[in-house]
């Protein structure tokens, strides 16, 4: 089995947490995060995001989303 990259891991805990924010489904956090470029997003910014706490992740998560609407 191949290990999942730090970045890989990280993408996954942001959907996970931002699914349980935002009180969703799994395929609905799935469907905003590729409509809307997330996983990208989360990708480019992973050096500095990575450091910060869940909330304020998802906090730029969300801001990030609502900035495309």
């Amino acid at each position: 089995m191949k290990k999942l990259s730090s970045i890989h891991t990280f993408i996954i805990f942001c959907l996970e947490n931002y699914k349980n924010k935002n009180k969703i489904s799994g395929k609905d956090a799935l469907t905003d995060f590729e409509k809307y470029n997330v996983f990208e997003f989360l990708e480019s910014s992973f050096d500095i995001l990575h450091s910060q706490s869940m909330n304020y992740t998802i906090d730029e998560i969300n801001e990030f989303i609502n900035n495309q609407k």
